[in-house]
């Protein structure tokens, strides 16, 4: 038996739910499902759990809406019935969390949102807000405006870019399965759970089946998506919507579906991404107060520590930062742009707003968004 413990001790959870779950097989939203998910949601958050929900089913739920048996094959339709789906879906969500007095934040992202630098900052500072507010966020693509995410993307790996945005600790994966098995428990009786296996795993890849009719993400996906998350330290795990308080049943420790293991420290992890996947745009050159805090307390870069800036980087671009003698100290993704900098190196974050008109953040880099060299 795989240990749980890792399961058990993770504090933010990036929880998606398929669009087969939502929409009871294509018969309109379960109502009924969402309800019990969302109790056991407040059961996690009381807990001390923080909880990103991504949800799938607007496309879905629309077609529903409209009478659709079968999913269209234009763009213009899969939009239609989003913009359709999405409203019942985002009211039945409000409605059952409004039942335990929990504020929830409609979150439309595409996957440009995500890569995009200024864009993933704007992203991460207003989750992290709502998540410190005690609202959760329910994630979706736009695929009302988006025309390549209908046709090519899907939820698992949203919620694989959000669980590394947020530097979550699980991804979960509720599916109509009871999680990933050796070969296609359809065709097969004597198919076998898998657990306890490394995402990083070829053998995972044979494994992988195709999804149903409502959902663009079968196994592929969500393999895909397991990795995706075990870049910053996330472990995974794919487990059937429908069992009883699977939620917090996963919480308790239990061995429940197919953990997929990140065999990265979550933090190390993120460090690495920020290291080698961006390039540097411009350079700060810290003073001998800055460096220090920074080497010695992992503490944030504020702008009162910056002496020179040079380099036209914008917000959300990867910066190096060095001592006076030309050192590299750390690298990191910067809050303003060289222009603002150069407004704001050597002032208190208290004097940003005055000589910006605005102020987007107290730090210039954030320590979590930042890496030491």
């Amino acid at each position: 038996m795989v240990d749980r413990k890792q399961v058990k001790q993770s504090r933010r959870w990036v929880i998606k739910i398929g669009s087969s779950l939502l929409t009871d097989n294509g018969r309109g939203l379960d109502v009924a499902a969402i309800e019990r998910w969302v109790s056991q949601i407040d059961v996690l958050m009381k807990n001390g759990i923080e909880v990103i929900l991504v949800s799938s089913g607007a496309v879905a739920a629309g077609m529903s809406r409209l009478g659709w048996a079968h999913r269209p094959d234009t763009v213009r339709e899969l939009q239609a019935a989003a913009a359709v789906g999405q409203m019942g879906l985002v009211q039945t969500y409000e409605q059952a969390f409004q039942a335990y007095g929990i504020h929830t934040a409609q979150v439309l992202v595409d996957h440009d949102d995500l890569s995009n630098r200024k864009r993933y900052l704007n992203a991460q500072s207003t989750l992290k807000t709502l998540l410190q507010l005690g609202v959760v966020p329910v994630v979706n693509e736009n695929d009302t405006v988006v025309t390549d995410e209908i046709r090519f993307g899907d939820n698992d790996t949203l919620a694989a870019l959000v669980a590394n945005l947020l530097e979550a600790d699980l991804l979960v994966l509720l599916t109509d399965q009871q999680g990933m098995y050796d070969s296609d428990p359809r065709n097969n009786s004597e198919a076998r759970l898998i657990d306890g296996v490394p995402a990083s795993s070829s053998t995972l890849d044979d494994m992988a089946g195709d999804g149903g009719k409502l959902g663009r993400g079968g196994m592929v996906t969500k393999v895909r998506a397991a990795r995706l998350a075990a870049r910053s330290g996330a472990n995974t795990v794919i487990v059937g919507g429908r069992i009883d308080d699977v939620l917090v049943s996963l919480h308790q420790g239990k061995d429940l579906g197919s953990l997929l293991l990140s065999d990265q420290r979550p933090q190390a992890a993120r460090k690495r991404w920020l290291a080698g996947q961006l390039q540097s745009r411009g350079e700060l050159v810290l003073d001998d107060g800055a460096v220090k805090v920074l080497t010695s307390s992992g503490k944030s870069l504020l702008p009162v520590g910056v002496v020179s800036c040079k380099g036209a980087f914008t917000r959300g671009d990867m910066v190096v930062c060095k001592s006076l003698s030309g050192k590299e100290v750390a690298r990191g993704l910067v809050n303003y742009s060289a222009s603002e900098t150069q407004k704001i190196l050597g002032q208190s974050s208290e004097n940003v707003e005055s000589l910006l008109g605005y102020k987007n953040e107290e730090e210039l880099i954030h320590r979590d968004n930042l890496v030491l060299v």
